[in-house]
């Protein structure tokens, strides 16, 4: 995982033009890992609204596995750890502060 450090030192504001927070940031890795890069917009809603912890431990379970479609798992895991409700897009909204 890169630090924010890291990510400000290789940001190019010419090229990455698109990306002007970490949760955005996070959100392409998180499309990169698993080679979804279609869904890049759904990965970056869930790094805002899901807490990091949870995506991190559905990431780690993928990555883990040996799975073709690596994107449909993630979710899989998202929804049995109850961070994904049942229907069209129930996304657990959890507060920052």
């Amino acid at each position: 995982m890169q630090t924010i450090k890291d990510i400000l030192k290789n940001f190019k504001p010419t090229e990455d033009k698109y990306i002007s927070r970490e949760f955005q940031s996070f959100g392409v890795h998180l499309a990169q890992k698993l080679q979804d890069e279609r869904r890049i917009s759904l990965y970056i809603k869930l790094a805002k609204t899901l807490p990091r912890p949870v995506l991190e431990e559905a990431l780690r379970f993928v990555v883990d596995s040996n799975a073709r479609s690596k994107g449909a798992l993630f979710m899989w895991k998202l929804k049995q750890l109850g961070m994904v409700g049942q229907g069209k897009s129930k996304l657990v909204k959890v507060s920052r502060s």
